[in-house]
């Protein structure tokens, strides 16, 4: 680094937010931590670079210069500076989350969050050059005898120990308090005795939500009014969609609106004063609109039309005058959120940083308005928040997980669905301190949370999935069902030689991998030690010995697996990649196919020869959602974020050798339900007016099948037979939907002070 060793030392000591970083010894205290903190030296380098220039942008070429002159690194270098660093300033015991020091602004660089200073000084002036490591070095030694340190110190300990005694006494007066409130109050059963008293049994436990809805039909998009009294959803039947409410007690539904013939309503919004509802309608064909109507029934008008739209979404704003929508596909066409006035008709986009690649989802303001929050890449996605003028958009979760629906609950937390496993949860988040919680509600999906309120509906699922061979050709056949159990059963993927099948399931009670000889049921084995994603489906080498599965360690920290099922062996590869999402074998011996989101949050797809270690990269592409293989047309197969369809690209990416496919299938909700036979064939396993799984050869649309009018097939992957002679599915043998409800606590702020927790008047609304 270029830096002057003339300037005098300020301290070896570098307070920065909580914690504490020597520099002559490279270590990072932090309050909690149960061990010590070690630096690299290039660590240090980019962190006095940041702290340099703390509070403003310092990009990735000012690192380099600086930290690593006259050479050319990587960026892999500079993100596992970075990642290092964050690792030593996070603490779980003490809540410290090191992501929250170091900010990476996408495409750019990175900026230092944390207050900084130097012990035994004030806070670094902005701009002040960073000093060297012999200089640093002096400095400690000079700070080590300086003569006015001591009566600082002095009374540092003192105000320490005044501080805690005070501290002491509050405690003591909270648990005083608490105690006397425990006294007094009535007695509460224990949770572990709540069904028994005695030697009888009184009855289950009961459950923290209750269902409003328990019909046939399958309910879905429920919205709560207001007020939390009302709530309205969309019921399905036969293959479409009509909009129903009732209130939050055990009343009957009541149509709201009644559809033309072959039409479905969806996705119903409240108005914050509860007077209108706005709600999508679809046509047959690709004719959409969005109309509004009264809460109390009556016509419908229409304020915007949505003709081709695939994944619309929309919502009110706080003072009822317009509708956010998110971005749109058709004749609509927009790339970013968009605000439409709902007096003038006029439409607005709005300004904020996105992506090429970027599709925005679900957008909607926070009550007080302040906030816009959202899903980007919803197929892969994560929640976002910003200003409601577009700025300081920032990531809130880190999971490129599936968010199944979210809303917001006050003005700092979120409620939001994610698919875990093999089933949906509800979680909710702190926005500010970055705390999740689980809100112990499973398969449910879809939360819709009361303005005025503190109640929460949501959809709640039941279903059951089994795995199935269906014959196809002209000969046809009584479709098989494989390994039967009464768990969920998903992703079958069939090896090259058409005789075993691999699949994830919670048949054990807990989700994992299995494998089994298709002629021999007994044979079905579990492979433990990780837990697969259901994300993306597994792909088997072409010699059929091994499996490369996109999985998850005991921490919860994403990985790529080779499992060889024969010998129940596996191993995690060092894949040299930010967060490695799919894995799949490449057409030449030792390449290997990675889709994975790198630290600037872009899907990439890029190509490794493993045989050099680390890996080293061959190629690259952006924007990618899904990758196959075709060995038979020496291709790969892909999807994208940003646009429906199917592309295929050659071997080694070249990007002159990408081509279009198909425009509309598969759909981005669908971006998973698409195999390739060993012949070169794709299939598209979809829904069709008639039919719940209908499957469509992609690149001959005239060729479809029924596979089965009423069951549903599973999202998350399927596989072809080598030859073309058998798809095998995952099918739903049971399932519905219903809508439930339960109450929201409030977040109690002070969670130090145990008073807090007791004392009602102590409560504060979130704000």
């Amino acid at each position: 680094m270029d830096i002057s060793n003339n300037e005098k030392p300020v301290s070896d000591r570098l307070l920065i937010g909580e914690c504490v970083v020597v520099l002559s010894s490279r270590e990072v205290h932090v309050p909690g931590a149960r061990r010590l903190r070690r630096l690299t030296p290039k660590s240090i380098g980019v962190l006095l670079v940041l702290v340099r220039k703390a509070g403003q942008v310092v990009t990735r070429d000012e690192l380099f210069a600086e930290v690593w002159p006259d050479t050319m690194p990587t960026n892999d270098v500079l993100t596992q500076a970075v990642t290092h660093l964050r690792k030593a300033f996070t603490s779980g015991e003490s809540g410290i989350d090191g992501a929250a020091y170091i900010e990476t602004i996408a495409k750019t660089g990175y900026r230092l969050l944390a207050p900084v200073s130097w012990e035994g000084q004030g806070s670094i002036p902005a701009g002040r050059s960073p000093l060297s490591e012999t200089a640093l070095v002096h400095g400690a030694q000079a700070g080590a005898t300086h003569a006015a340190d001591v009566p600082r110190r002095s009374i540092r300990r003192r105000l320490r120990r005044q501080v805690l005694i005070a501290v002491g006494l509050a405690l003591l007066a909270s648990t005083v308090v608490m105690f006397w409130l425990l006294w007094t109050a009535p007695a509460v059963a224990d949770p572990d005795v709540v069904n028994t008293r005695g030697t009888r049994v009184v009855g289950s436990p009961e459950r923290p939500y209750r269902l409003i809805t328990s019909t046939a039909a399958f309910e879905t998009s429920p919205a709560l009014s207001p007020d939390g009294s009302l709530v309205v959803f969309a019921k399905e039947e036969e293959g479409l969609s009509s909009l129903w409410i009732q209130s939050t007690g055990n009343t009957a539904a009541a149509p709201l609106v009644a559809p033309p013939a072959q039409a479905s309503d969806r996705f119903p919004a409240w108005s914050p004063d509860g007077r209108e509802i706005a709600f999508a309608r679809f046509h047959p064909g690709d004719m959409c609109e969005v109309l509004l109507v009264s809460a109390t029934g009556g016509s419908a008008r229409r304020v915007a039309r949505c003709d081709g739209t695939e994944m619309l979404s929309f919502d009110w704003s706080p003072d009822g005058r317009s509708l956010l929508f998110g971005s749109m596909t058709g004749s609509q066409a927009s790339r970013g959120i968009r605000v439409l006035d709902l007096v003038s008709g006029r439409w607005s986009s709005l300004r904020y940083e996105t992506g090429n690649d970027d599709f925005d989802y679900a957008p909607r303001y926070s009550p007080d308005g302040k906030r816009i929050g959202f899903v980007r890449n919803p197929q892969v996605g994560d929640l976002w928040v910003m200003d409601a003028d577009g700025r300081n958009a920032r990531r809130v979760t880190e999971d490129a997980a599936e968010i199944r629906g979210w809303s917001w609950l006050g003005a700092t937390e979120l409620v939001f669905g994610r698919r875990v496993d093999s089933e949906s949860r509800l979680y909710r988040l702190d926005v500010t301190t970055g705390l999740l919680r689980d809100l112990g509600v499973d398969d449910a999906d879809s939360p819709s949370v009361s303005r005025q309120g503190r109640s929460l509906a949501f959809k709640r699922d039941h279903p059951r999935y089994a795995l199935f061979r269906f014959p196809l050709g002209e000969q046809g056949g009584k479709p098989q069902r494989l390994f039967a159990s009464s768990g969920r059963d998903g992703q079958p993927m069939v090896s090259p030689d058409g005789k075993r099948l691999a699949f994830t399931s919670n048949r054990s009670g807990t989700f994992a991998l299995w494998w089994g000889r298709l002629d021999d049921p007994d044979s079905l084995q579990v492979i433990e030690g990780f837990r697969p994603e259901a994300r993306q489906p597994m792909d088997w080498s072409a010699d059929g010995h091994s499996l490369l599965v996109a999985g998850r360690d005991g921490e919860g920290m994403p990985g790529i697996y080779e499992v060889t099922p024969e010998e129940g062996h596996w191993k995690k590869l060092p894949v040299p990649v930010h967060e490695p999402l799919q894995a799949i074998y490449g057409s030449q011996p030792g390449s290997v196919l990675v889709l994975e989101r790198d630290n600037d949050d872009r899907m990439r797809l890029t190509l490794f020869d493993r045989r050099q270690q680390p890996w080293r990269r061959l190629a690259s592409m952006e924007g990618v959602s899904q990758v196959r293989l075709d060995r038979a047309g020496d291709r790969v197969l892909f999807t994208r974020l940003a646009h429906a369809g199917l592309w295929q690209v050659g071997p080694t990416l070249a990007q002159s050798s990408i081509r279009l496919l198909s425009t509309e299938a598969p759909t981005r909700w669908r971006y998973r339900t698409w195999a390739v036979t060993g012949t070169g064939k794709v299939h598209y396993l979809h829904i069709a007016p008639d039919c719940a799984s209908q499957l469509t050869a992609i690149e001959q649309p005239d060729r479809s099948l029924c596979l089965d009018a009423r069951r549903y097939g599973s999202r998350n992957g399927l596989s072809m037979a080598p030859d073309g002679s058998a798809v095998y599915v995952a099918l739903a043998i049971a399932d519905g939907t219903d809508i439930g409800l339960m109450p929201v606590a409030e977040r109690v702020p002070w969670p130090s002070l145990g008073a807090a927790k007791w004392l009602p008047w102590l409560k504060k609304p979130l704000s």
